[in-house]
């Protein structure tokens, strides 16, 4: 449905630093738990500051939402702010909706009112494909939980009222060292159990939030604006993936004894909502329009845990 846009932007290449890039006034959307959020924090170009709310800024307050952007006056809105929890989202249908649609529309609206450049985040959950090839920005969507669903709704509010000043990426697996996620839960598992058991027929790949956010600020800096796609570089199934988190555990010291990764079946290990099967996405385009390219999982996912010893 969406395609990538070809941009006019000048080429660029080396630090984002005040010398080569004019100030940016950014406001940053999310929550102090959330990965993104931290990450986008810590990864903050010299050259950019905030537009700090003095009190929690609710996003599905349209009202809200245009009065700080009009008084503020942003030139770049990053909405790292998301419902994450898919399973509950089958039950919590309203609330995932509120987040990750509605309050899209609001910021998109305030942004076009305010000539603010709006980047927002999704996910691999609004494909619900199985066929084996990597997935391009314009290919069908067709989501297979509420929480792929919801996600898919906010990216169509976006493009229906920002459809020339909006940036949309698209990512998958997303760990980091701050807040929960699949590598600390692993971690955690593999602490307590002699064994674990991990889905191995759906494949995708590991992101670290850090590259995530180094990828938005470049995609800030040139102003790009369309559907690109993110995670880090290369493929791995659930089992895949916990696998080398116990390996890179053991070696970095934060596991005394290895454990024994049982690969499972997804009809194994039911869950409330259905996971896309398979979800590598397709980040040529991406790493042209952004002069970046992503490094392997595995090299990523060393460098974050290390963060952790």
């Amino acid at each position: 449905m969406f395609k990538a846009v070809e941009l006019d932007a000048l080429p660029f290449s080396g630090p984002y630093t005040h010398e080569n890039h004019k100030h940016m006034q950014v406001l940053l959307t999310g929550s102090e738990r959330g990965q993104l959020f931290w990450e986008l924090q810590r990864t903050k170009p010299e050259a950019v500051s905030f537009c700090v709310p003095k009190a929690r800024l609710d996003i599905a307050d349209a009202a809200l939402v245009e009065r700080f952007v009009r008084e503020n006056k942003p030139d770049v809105i990053i909405n790292a702010a998301a419902y994450t929890a898919v399973d509950a989202a089958e039950t919590e249908k309203e609330a995932a909706f509120a987040i990750n649609d509605t309050a899209v529309g609001n910021l998109a609206t305030a942004a076009k009112a305010s000539g603010a450049h709006l980047i927002h985040v999704s996910t691999d959950f609004v494909f619900g494909r199985t066929e084996p090839t990597p997935i391009k920005p314009e290919t069908d969507a067709n989501p297979v939980s509420v929480y792929g669903q919801s996600k898919l709704a906010g990216e169509r509010r976006l493009f229906s009222i920002l459809p020339d000043n909006s940036l949309l990426f698209r990512t998958a697996w997303v760990y980091s060292s701050h807040g929960s996620n699949f590598v600390k839960t692993m971690l955690r598992l593999m602490k307590e159990r002699a064994e674990v058991g991990v889905i191995a027929d759906q494949v995708g790949t590991p992101t670290w939030a850090h590259s995530l956010a180094n990828a938005i600020w470049r995609g800030a800096q040139i102003r790009a604006s369309g559907v690109l796609h993110w995670t880090d570089a290369g493929v791995a199934s659930w089992y895949d993936f916990a696998q080398a988190i116990m390996e890179e555990g053991m070696a970095l010291g934060l596991l005394d004894s290895p454990a024994t990764v049982r690969p499972l079946r997804t009809d194994q290990y039911p869950t409330p909502a259905a996971r896309p099967k398979y979800s590598i996405l397709e980040l040529t385009g991406t790493w042209e329009t952004l002069d970046l390219q992503a490094a392997h999982w595995r090299v990523e996912l060393r460098k974050m845990m290390r963060e952790l010893t």
